[in-house]
């Protein structure tokens, strides 16, 4: 059993701590035929009760991350550190540390029933069944299943499943909890009712990783925030500070038709004394706007009138505060998007 000295110590360390974090796949290769890093020089770190979301769009990097800090993968070159822990050197250590979830759903075994479940990966921590049985219903209790303990759980729904992967996750008490995609494939009630778990834990003080590709999500659960995009660390801090990153408080989405693109790009530098634009092209002849400005009360009349002059028209135009799609787009160039990169 860990001394107390030792859990002041873990206290007065990063719970996690990357460094220049690398990782390559040996198919993973461009049109050149250059190996492309699935994850590229990521370095982070991560307090002692703190929930940090990893942001961005699927085949980012997100899930290689997580599983790397597992130490499910090893790094191509690059640190872990879990508690002051190196993953490579003390592996069993940093396991006994971690409560993972990964792979949702799938993780389980659909004809056993919820307890039976968590009474085999009781048993994988070296518990026994006499011992663990206090646990379990407390796990169990916790992510509100007890009512069900004894039920199979291939007659559960989607989201009570993915709520017992957490329960499992919580076994061993851990210090750390990795959460991969938590609400990925739930309906929006179970997926409310994942977040108000995950919030729960964030009150009870456990420090948490979580990956994600909703922007709601992560902004709703997070302390902290690492966008990712191309195995790239692109940017980090509080949602908050994110958002004043980009210079400006309120974006105008606005999809418009112009009859050249030398009209739109005169159209754009009509608008600069009050806008920054970025520009997605939609499809001949049609553009994706997207507006950045600290004065959104003068926007809209100025597109207007610069469409105008210009011979465009305005399709649709929607004003709102500045929000963490804004910032990705900031960042990349481009909006957030769940489509797979290849492997």
């Amino acid at each position: 059993m860990p001394s107390a000295g030792t859990d002041i110590h873990r206290a007065s360390v990063p719970a996690v701590e990357l460094e220049e974090l690398t990782k390559f796949y040996p198919k993973r290769r461009g049109p050149d035929g250059r190996p492309i890093a699935s994850v590229d020089h990521v370095s982070l770190r991560i307090e002692p009760g703190e929930v940090y979301g990893l942001l961005g769009p699927n085949g980012a990097g997100k899930s290689t991350i997580i599983r790397m800090i597992a130490t499910l993968l090893q790094p191509t070159s690059g640190h872990v550190r879990v508690c002051g822990l190196d993953t490579r050197t003390h592996e069993r250590e940093v396991r006994a540390l971690l409560g993972v979830a990964l792979g949702g759903e799938r993780s389980l075994y659909w004809k056993l029933t919820a307890r039976q479940n968590l009474e085999y990966f009781a048993a994988l921590h070296g518990h026994s069944r006499r011992k663990s049985r206090a646990r379990i219903n407390e796990v169990l209790e916790q992510m509100g299943l007890a009512d069900r303990a004894d039920d199979h759980i291939e007659t559960w729904s989607t989201g009570m499943r993915q709520r017992l992967v957490m329960a499992r996750a919580l076994l061993n008490r851990p210090q750390l909890l990795l959460l991969d995609e938590p609400s990925s494939g739930l309906d929006p009630r179970a997926a409310q009712a994942m977040h108000d778990h995950i919030l729960q834990l964030k009150t009870a003080g456990h420090t948490i990783l979580l990956t994600t590709h909703d922007m709601a999500e992560a902004d709703a659960l997070s302390d902290r925030l690492g966008i990712i995009d191309g195995g790239k660390l692109v940017g980090e801090g509080t949602s908050a500070a994110l958002k004043r990153s980009v210079g400006a408080t309120w974006v105008v989405h606005v999809r418009i038709a112009v009859p050249t693109k030398v009209d739109l790009d005169l159209l754009i530098d009509d608008l600069a004394h009050v806008a920054k634009a970025n520009v997605e092209p939609e499809a001949e002849g049609v553009f994706a706007l997207t507006l950045l400005s600290q004065v959104s009360d003068e926007v809209v009349p100025a597109l207007f009138a610069a469409a105008g002059a210009r011979g465009a028209t305005v399709l649709r135009v929607e004003n709102e505060p500045v929000s963490l799609k804004d910032v990705f787009l900031a960042l990349t160039g481009r909006r957030l998007s769940a489509e797979p990169v290849a492997p």
